[in-house]
C-alpha cells in the first residue's frame, strides 16, 4: 500500500502510521462507532460511517436552515425576537 502511494509524483506521501492515528481519532468523533462496545471496526467501516454521519449533519443542518427560514419569515423583522435571532446567527 505504501508503495503505491510513493509511486504518484507531486504528492505528499502518507505513512500507513498516520493512516491508522487517522482512523484512530475518527473512530472517537464519530457517534456511531465511538458507542460500540466492541474496538474491533476496520478502517474501511469507520470511513463508511464516517461519510454517513456528515451526511447526515448536512441533512440536520439543511432542515434547521430551513426551519430558521420559516422562523424569520413569520416575525417582524424589527421585533426583539428577529433581534435574537439575529444576533446569535453573527455569533
Amino acid at each position: 500500500m505504501s508503495s503505491r502511494r510513493s509511486r504518484q509524483s507531486g504528492t505528499p506521501t502518507i505513512k500507513d502510521d498516520q493512516i491508522i492515528e487517522l482512523v484512530s481519532k475518527l473512530r472517537q468523533l464519530v457517534p456511531e462507532i465511538r458507542d460500540r462496545r466492541s474496538d474491533k471496526v476496520s478502517a474501511s467501516k469507520v470511513l463508511q460511517e464516517t461519510c454517513s454521519y456528515i451526511r447526515n449533519l448536512h441533512r440536520e443542518v439543511d432542515d434547521l436552515s430551513e426551519r430558521l427560514s420559516q422562523l424569520l419569515s413569520t416575525i417582524d423583522a424589527d421585533s426583539p425576537e428577529a433581534a435574537i435571532i439575529r444576533s446569535l446567527i453573527t455569533q
